[in-house]
């Protein structure tokens, strides 16, 4: 068994590749449009699993944009997507700066998490263990949901 993908159905296409690409660093592998079944499937690959991705498929994630309005609720079944990053106080303070807000900051160096535009929990942990507690971090409370 392997993991091929992660799928979240997005509201806004350009949002959300604004979010996961732009902003979060994920390129996108393959899009695939569906004129029938009246959809967009784009799949996205974080910085180092994207010789994999492009090579075997995955390990993606996959956005699915329905062209139809539709409005999507999220459930309790769905816990949250989680990237490795090299240092996780930069990629926060480059997600505040683009006023992503930090649902949970990294107090102990290691473990942040954030929501994109549609909702969905993304954890962030710190790659090789933790980095030495700093400010602003370390006084910063919860906001919201995570």
């Amino acid at each position: 068994m392997r993991y091929l993908h992660t799928m979240v159905r997005v509201k806004d296409l350009d949002a959300s590749l604004h979010f996961y690409g732009t902003l979060f660093g994920l390129k996108e592998i393959r899009r695939s449009e569906n004129e029938s079944g009246r959809f967009t499937l784009v799949f996205l690959a974080a910085n180092e699993d994207i010789t994999n991705a492009e090579k075997n498929g995955a390990p993606c994630l996959e956005l699915t944009y329905n062209w139809d309005s539709e409005e999507y609720t999220g459930g309790r079944n769905f816990g949250h997507l989680a990237y490795e990053v090299d240092d996780i106080y930069a990629t926060c303070r480059h997600l505040m700066d683009n006023n992503i807000t930090i649902n949970r900051p990294p107090r102990d160096g290691r473990m942040a998490f954030v929501r994109s535009p549609d909702g969905i929990s993304i954890e962030i942990l710190q790659k090789n263990g933790s980095l030495p507690a700093a400010e602003p971090w370390l006084s910063m409370g919860n906001t919201g949901a995570w």
